[in-house]
């Protein structure tokens, strides 16, 4: 990290954060939804939003709001609900922190990463490049899965 990178911190989101979260979802997500011939309309945004919501956590950069995480663990893995960068943010490599804290907190409980992502979404090559392999798929998305890495303790048992 350089000493220039900007301090990146995550928190619990708030009733208060709704209406900055509703306005990122739009921002982010209509055009891939458009694309994959899912509805856009305002009430759809505000149902994807409000599910698990209790997992939902604000990324916040030097303390402004940022994005938004949502992941939870499920019996045998860690599920990524959400994960949105506002356009402004975007290709600073905040996604892909704001990921590897779930990614750490899989590889602790030596458990797999799963999510899914909208066919033509770019976001697709992130999660490929963290190690996510495309383990089924539907009409609309891709379902991704990322299995922890062994690791020296893990191997000698």
């Amino acid at each position: 990290m350089s000493a220039q990178e900007p301090s990146l911190t995550l928190r619990p989101a708030l009733a208060a954060d709704e209406p900055f979260l509703f306005e990122l979802r739009k921002a982010t997500m209509t055009e891939h939804l458009a694309r994959a011939g899912e509805s856009t309309d305002d009430a759809e945004h505000l149902a994807r939003l409000q599910y698990r919501y209790d997992a939902a956590q604000v990324i916040c950069i030097d303390g402004t709001p940022a994005g938004l995480l949502k992941a939870h663990l499920t019996e045998n893995e860690w599920f990524v609900v959400q994960l949105q960068i506002a356009p402004a943010h975007q290709g600073r490599g905040i996604g892909e922190r704001a990921l590897r804290t779930v990614l750490l907190a899989a590889q602790a409980d030596a458990l797999p990463v799963a999510l899914k992502v909208l066919k033509g979404n770019p976001a697709r090559r992130l999660y490929e490049r963290l190690g996510f392999e495309i383990v089924g798929e539907d009409e609309i998305q891709f379902h991704m899965r990322r299995v922890p890495h062994a690791s020296a303790e893990t191997q000698a048992e």
